[in-house]
């Protein structure tokens, strides 16, 4: 079943369980994939899987972001909220790798493309983006890469 079949049916459920905070957070990533399903170019056209990962990845960087801002201003009400909404849009990404498992991955990743130092960042970084899109945070994976690449006992 699609990403927007589901979160239709989601919806439904949500509305009649009376869940506000569900029911905000997937009208919003329904809001989202028929915003990308009318963008330019698609033509109505359904989004791929692949870009529907995106979508989510992105909306729950935008939450997790959103939620730390609001810890930095002491506005918990507002926090929990979003945190609410990002663990919800988090039942529909996959499972996230653990931090043994993203270390393994980007330790064979490296060895492929010879990395061997620092100024190979951008190489192996091409390659993990790639292959471990909605696995790991973006910026998780930047850091591990730097830490193995500073590191030269691989």
């Amino acid at each position: 079943m699609a990403l927007k079949e589901t979160i239709d049916a989601d919806i439904k459920k949500a509305m009649l369980a009376k869940d506000k905070v569900r029911l905000t957070a997937l009208r919003s990533i329904k809001s989202q994939i028929m915003l990308a399903e009318t963008a330019e170019g698609q033509h109505g056209a359904a989004l791929t899987p692949d870009a529907e990962m995106k979508l989510l990845t992105k909306s729950a960087k935008q939450r997790r972001e959103a939620a730390e801002m609001y810890q930095k201003q002491f506005r918990s009400d507002l926090e929990e909220v979003e945190l609410a909404e990002l663990a919800i849009i988090e039942e529909y990404l996959p499972q996230q790798l653990s931090e043994a498992d993203l270390v393994e991955k980007l330790v064979g990743i490296i060895q492929r493309v010879g990395a061997t130092g620092p100024s190979d960042m951008g190489k192996v970084m091409g390659v993990a983006a790639r292959e471990l899109a909605g696995l790991a945070d973006g910026r998780l994976i930047s850091q591990t890469v730097n830490n193995l690449l500073n590191n030269t006992n691989l």
